[in-house]
């Protein structure tokens, strides 16, 4: 009998630092821009207090710390690459908002515990190849009885089969546990346990749209960070991938011809700290 082997475990910092790379490619504000109204829907739903501070979590340009920020509270955000935090600061100086956002990494926050009344994360740690590290320190900085407000894309919608299409053309390490766990509830539960007294998942849909399959694949792989890492890791064989994305679209267009209409689906989870 030939012994089972396992593979070996992923060097997650050597991950991280890939990862770091893909999100500086291009421009994910340009990404971030359209989806907006998520982090707008989730601080909503978190029913953020004025007067609460509150942090945001791989931050990127400051969707979500903007959005807290509207409804007056302290808004903290932080992000590992540089580039973006520059340019959320840039997005609240136009408005007028003291948002204070820094450079910082979801896996290792720059703040003592019990910092935040509330920690929220839009599409951002879900991205941390060490979810349990990630998970405590959302706990960690998290005052007790605090929310924890996340947004996260599902393993079985728009998002995943993205995500299934790169993976085809550029595999990722072996053993990487998928960022779309985050949106499932099972998931969730294993990450926070004990560390929440309450969490609450609700199914949620995104709609992308864009004039034409082919602009929709075209922006991925210009300016969202891991289809853009991809399609300049593959060289010529680039065009096949930015096929395949823009095949994708199509398949998944609810309109029927020209301008494009996409429902992504993504989950919002809402948990008290214990």
């Amino acid at each position: 009998m030939t012994p089972t082997q396992t593979a070996p475990a992923p060097d997650l910092a050597a991950v991280k630092t890939r990862q770091q790379a893909a999100w500086s490619t291009g421009d994910f504000h340009v990404v971030a821009a359209r989806i907006a109204l998520t982090a707008e829907r989730l601080c909503d739903t978190a029913d953020l207090h004025a007067g609460w501070r509150v942090l945001d979590v791989a931050t990127g340009s400051g969707n979500a710390a903007i959005a807290a920020a509207r409804l007056g509270c302290t808004s903290v955000g932080v992000d590992y690459v540089p580039s973006l935090v520059a340019r959320g600061r840039e997005r609240a100086a136009a408005e007028g908002l003291d948002v204070d956002l820094r450079d910082g990494d979801a896996e290792d926050l720059p703040f003592p515990d019990a910092a935040f009344d509330a920690v929220t994360s839009v599409f951002g740690c879900m991205f941390a190849p060490d979810h349990e590290r990630a998970a405590a320190e959302l706990l960690r900085v998290c005052r007790p009885g605090g929310t924890i407000a996340l947004a996260s894309w599902t393993p079985e919608g728009f998002i995943g089969d993205l995500f299934r299409v790169v993976a085809a053309h550029v595999p990722p390490p072996a053993g990487l546990r998928p960022p779309m766990l985050w949106g499932t509830e099972a998931h969730l539960r294993t990450l926070f346990g004990d560390g929440v007294t309450s969490l609450r998942v609700v199914p949620r849909t995104f709609t992308f749209r864009f004039a034409s399959a082919d602009e929709f694949a075209d922006v991925f792989v210009r300016w969202y960070g891991p289809t853009a890492a991809a399609y300049r890791a593959l060289g010529d064989g680039g065009e096949a991938l930015r096929a395949d994305l823009a095949a994708l679209a199509r398949d998944a267009d609810r309109l029927g011809g020209g301008a494009i209409a996409v429902d992504a689906a993504y989950t919002e989870a809402i948990a008290t700290r214990r």
